[in-house]
């Protein structure tokens, strides 16, 4: 199954992307891993996409469709993948027509005071990747898993976060209409518990 998982900055789609691959035995395709990979190595892409990130705006399409159209010519993908973070434009969402055949598209739907609530108090721990939020912490400052110091991302700001919200509402919106018009839109409840959600998700899969 060739899944796509649509909703705004901090809906939960890395989370929930996570148990529906276990699931379903598929890879999780994140174009925002693959984007913070090169970042980290200070590629010439990974710069070039810092720049956007940091303002709270989109990497181009071009560089995020090539990295794509690369990762799901691996053979991990032939049994199925979850795409997570990609499409994010319409533009996106046509190229990947060409070379890509999608069976559904989950929107998760969180409401905009409840995303800045939960990003604006997100913790990340840059060694291991541990990701925290503020009212669980109990005014620790150190990732639980390995000791090391909790940090706030720049795009987790709410001032950042507003401007990738209105972002995600002017660009990757109209990919909900898209899609509704192809029959493959699958709406759930994002502000519900985890393990609601992740039920929700399945049930609209069929799985």
């Amino acid at each position: 199954m060739n899944v796509i998982f649509l909703g705004p900055p901090g809906a939960g789609k890395g989370t929930q992307a996570v148990r529906v691959c276990e699931r379903l035995g598929i890879p999780q395709i994140s174009t925002g891993d693959i984007l913070r990979r090169a970042i980290k190595d200070q590629t010439p892409t990974g710069l070039a996409a810092k720049s956007y990130i940091d303002k709270g705006q989109l990497v181009p399409d071009s560089v995020v469709i090539d990295i794509v159209r690369e990762r799901l010519e691996r053979d991990d993908c032939k049994a199925g993948y979850l795409l997570d973070g990609f499409p994010r434009t319409v533009l996106q969402a046509e190229a990947l027509e060409t070379f890509a055949k999608i069976d559904a598209v989950v929107d998760i739907d969180v409401s905009d005071e409840k995303l800045v609530e939960r990003l604006s108090g997100r913790r990340v721990c840059l060694s291991c990747g541990g990701t925290y939020h503020v009212a669980h912490l109990n005014g620790s400052t150190t990732c639980e898993k390995c000791g090391e110091q909790l940090i706030q991302r720049d795009d987790d700001k709410a001032e950042t976060v507003l401007s990738r919200l209105s972002v995600y509402h002017a660009q990757t919106e109209p990919l909900i209409d898209f899609y509704t018009q192809r029959g493959l839109i699958k709406k759930v409840d994002g502000a519900q518990p985890m393990d609601e959600c992740y039920a929700a998700i399945l049930a609209g899969l069929g799985v």
